[in-house]
Parts: structure tokens; C-alpha cells; sequence
């Protein structure tokens, strides 16, 4: 099986989380003597669609793709069905074209790995606040089902969920609100750390005792937890997403079938 020559297309390399994927990407394909060629699209849709028309050019035999946006990458993805070359989706899905299989994080599990958090923590009851996304996004949907999910088997209880649309500014903001209107809170989720770091800021102004967990493990919640600031935040595992993938289409090009859906496990960060 060794010999092949697979393509990544990588949404942009300025991003740390992006380039750990590749990372894990390179090494796989080190380890199973595939010849990897990694093309950045630097968040532009027509440099994502000429750097799969370059793969094409060359003849791989199969393309990786971290898709810029959802639906501007269905053209690329079309042009490679087009082609008959296969395609596998990184991290983030495309709306529309043939792909073999879609590989990401579950954010499912990630909610439900912080309401365990909150549960061990807080001994199995107490108050808890859950800070949502934007409504209507999958991250919002999945994190927010798998806590929910987690502490339905306790005696916890969800004294207010309100959205702050995954920014810091609103979590500030939110939190303020619901400190003033919520006499006993012991715990806050929030589906990303740019709220829970808005959150955070509102809770030590106003002096009480609460713990935050986050969910993508940024460079400024991993300080926080550190600090002992946050409790915990959820991480995602780029280089796993990365690794995977180029194992999923070696494995598919030796004649194996895929899940049309691949989970990626996520990583509990705490103190």
C-alpha cells in the first residue's frame, strides 16, 4: 500500500490549530509510505478550488480536504468527484459533493465530559449555568446536548441557559445579568472559552464563588485553568483529526469500506 499520493488542502495554515492537523497528517503518513502534499488556502475559497485543480494536475489518488467554509468548498469537492478522485472532509463538512467520509472532533461527548466534570465536582447536585452559541450551529446543538445529557442523571439543575453567541463581550454581559437574578450558582458551562473567559470576568467582579468550564482549550483558558482561574476546558485533538485521516484513506484505498462519519475522542484540560 505504500506509494500513494495523497493531497491535504488545509482551510489555513495561520492558525495553530491547523497546523498541528497537518502535523499529525505528515507523521501518519511518514509511519504507512504515503506521499503527502499539503496545499494552504489561506481562507480564500478560489485559492481552495485551484490548489484541488493542482492535486487533480498531479494525479493523486486522494484528497484531503479542511474546507474554508461548508458550502463555498462544494465546487472543489465537485471538481475532484468530477475527476474521480476520492474525498475525505477534515474538521469541517461541505454541504454538498461526494465525500467517502467526514472526520471531526464529537462535540457531543465534549458537552457531555464537562457536565461529568461539573457532576464530580460538585458532588452530583448544585446550580448550574449553561452559556449556549449561536443558535442554530452544530457546535451549539452537540456540546449543548451532551452536558445536558451528562447531568440529567444528577440532581443538578440548569438555573438559566441563555445564548451569548460563542463572544466574550456577551458572556460578560449575560453573566451579569444572571448573577443579579440568580442568588445560588455553583457551576457555569459554556460552549466555548471566549464565553466562559466573559463569564469568568463577571464572576470575580462580583466576588462570588463559581466554577467555569469552557470547551476549545485557547491559549487564554489553558492559562486560566492554569492559573486556577477556570476549572476545565474541553480540547479537541488536531493532530488525532490529521493522523486519521490519512489513515482513513490509506485503509480506503487498500479496498476498505469508511463510516460515513468519523468521531474524533476530545481531552478534558484541567488544573
Amino acid at each position: 500500500m505504500t506509494g500513494k499520493k495523497i493531497g491535504l488542502v488545509i482551510s489555513t495554515l495561520n492558525n495553530p490549530f491547523f497546523v498541528t492537523l497537518k502535523e499529525g497528517a505528515e507523521e501518519k503518513a511518514n509511519e504507512m509510505g504515503a506521499e503527502l502534499t499539503v496545499l494552504d488556502s489561506q481562507n480564500d475559497p478560489s485559492k481552495e478550488l485551484s490548489n484541488v485543480e493542482d492535486l487533480i494536475t498531479q494525479g493523486v489518488d486522494m484528497i484531503l480536504i479542511n474546507p474554508t467554509d461548508s458550502d463555498a468548498v462544494v465546487s472543489a469537492i465537485k471538481a475532484a468527484n468530477a475527476a474521480s478522485i476520492p474525498v475525505i472532509t477534515l474538521d469541517r463538512g461541505a454541504n454538498d459533493g461526494d465525500v467517502v467520509t467526514h472526520i471531526a472532533s464529537d462535540n457531543v461527548a465534549g458537552g457531555k465530559m464537562a457536565g461529568q466534570f461539573i457532576i464530580d465536582t460538585l458532588g452530583g447536585k448544585g446550580n448550574v449555568v449553561e452559556l449556549e452559541g449561536i443558535a442554530g450551529t452544530s457546535a451549539a446543538r452537540d456540546r449543548g446536548q451532551g452536558f445536558n445529557d451528562a447531568i440529567a442523571t444528577s440532581e443538578i439543575k440548569v438555573v438559566a441557559n441563555q445564548v451569548a453567541d460563542f463572544d466574550r463581550t456577551k458572556g460578560l454581559s449575560v453573566m451579569e445579568n444572571i448573577l443579579q437574578a440568580q442568588p445560588e450558582i455553583d457551576a457555569v458551562f459554556a460552549h466555548n472559552d471566549e464565553m466562559a473567559l466573559g463569564a469568568l470576568k463577571a464572576i470575580q467582579t462580583s466576588g462570588r464563588d463559581i466554577i467555569v468550564v469552557g470547551f476549545d482549550a485557547t491559549d487564554d483558558a489553558v492559562k486560566a485553568v492554569k492559573d486556577g482561574d477556570m476549572a476545565a476546558t474541553v480540547a479537541q485533538q488536531p493532530a488525532l483529526i490529521g493522523s486519521l485521516g490519512v489513515e482513513s484513506a490509506m485503509n480506503y484505498l487498500g479496498g476498505a469500506t469508511l463510516d460515513a462519519y468519523i468521531p474524533v475522542d476530545l481531552m478534558l484540560i484541567t488544573e
